[in-house]
C-alpha cells in the first residue's frame, strides 16, 4: 500500500491517528505521575518518552496541544517543577491504558483506574507503586514546537528505580523487566531481546 499525503489527509481522524502513531514502530510505553500545588494527582499515559542526553541525564516527552479538558500533566509540571515517568507492565497494561481518558482534573487517574500512588525520599511527585522501573524528574526546559502546537518538555533524572535482576554487567536488559511497548492509540507489545553487539568503534566494524 502507498499513501500520499493527500491519501492521509482524507482519511478519518481516528485512522490517520493510528497509523501515523505506528509509522515510527514501538515505542516504550510510560505512565507521567504529577501532582498540582493544591496536592490533586495526575497519571497519564505516554508513548512520547525520549532519551535525551546522558550527563546530565536528561529524558524528554512530547505534550499534547492544550485545552481546557486536557494539559494537565504539564500544568501540573509547571506549577511544582517534579514528576515521574514510570514503566509499564502486563500486570496493569489495561489500567494504564484508560488513564488516556479526558478526566475532570479533580478526578485522580490513580485511584480512578486502581493504580496506587508512591512517594521516595520526600520527592513532591506521585510514583506508581505498580510499575518497578521508574523515574523522579525534574523539569529543566520547554520547547514550543509552532507547527503542530505540541510543547516538548525536557527533565533531568532525580530518581532512579531499577529492578536489580535487570541490571546485568552495568546494562539494563529491558526483557528482564518486563515492561511494554505500545504502538498506534491501543496497541501493546511485550520486549523481547532478540541480540546485543558491542559498543561499535571504527576499527572493530566487521567486514559485511
Amino acid at each position: 500500500m502507498i499513501y500520499t499525503k493527500a491519501d492521509i489527509k482524507k482519511l478519518d481522524r481516528i485512522t490517520r491517528l493510528k497509523i501515523i502513531n505506528s509509522v515510527t514502530g514501538v515505542k516504550p510505553a510510560n505512565l507521567i505521575g504529577t501532582i498540582n500545588n493544591q496536592g490533586k494527582t495526575n497519571l497519564a499515559i505516554f508513548s512520547s518518552v525520549v532519551h535525551l542526553g546522558s550527563n546530565p541525564a536528561l529524558i524528554g516527552f512530547i505534550s499534547r496541544p492544550r485545552t481546557k479538558e486536557v494539559g494537565h500533566t504539564f500544568n501540573n509540571i509547571k506549577e511544582t517543577g517534579k514528576y515521574t515517568i514510570n514503566h509499564i507492565h502486563p500486570e496493569f497494561i489495561k489500567n494504564a491504558h484508560y488513564t488516556s481518558a479526558k478526566f475532570n482534573a479533580e478526578i485522580s487517574e490513580f485511584k480512578r483506574c486502581g493504580l496506587t500512588e508512591d512517594y521516595y525520599n520526600n520527592f513532591q511527585a506521585p510514583f506508581v507503586k505498580e510499575s518497578t522501573f521508574k523515574m523522579g524528574m525534574l523539569f529543566k526546559e520547554a520547547i514550543d514546537i509552532k507547527i503542530n502546537g505540541t510543547v516538548l518538555v525536557i527533565g533531568e533524572i532525580e530518581h532512579l528505580v531499577i529492578p536489580d535482576t535487570a541490571m546485568v554487567n552495568n546494562d539494563i536488559d529491558l526483557e528482564a523487566t518486563n515492561s511494554v511497548g505500545i504502538s498506534g492509540l491501543n496497541s501493546y507489545y511485550a520486549l523481547n531481546k532478540i541480540e546485543k553487539h558491542p559498543y561499535v568503534r571504527v576499527n572493530e566494524v566487521p567486514n559485511f
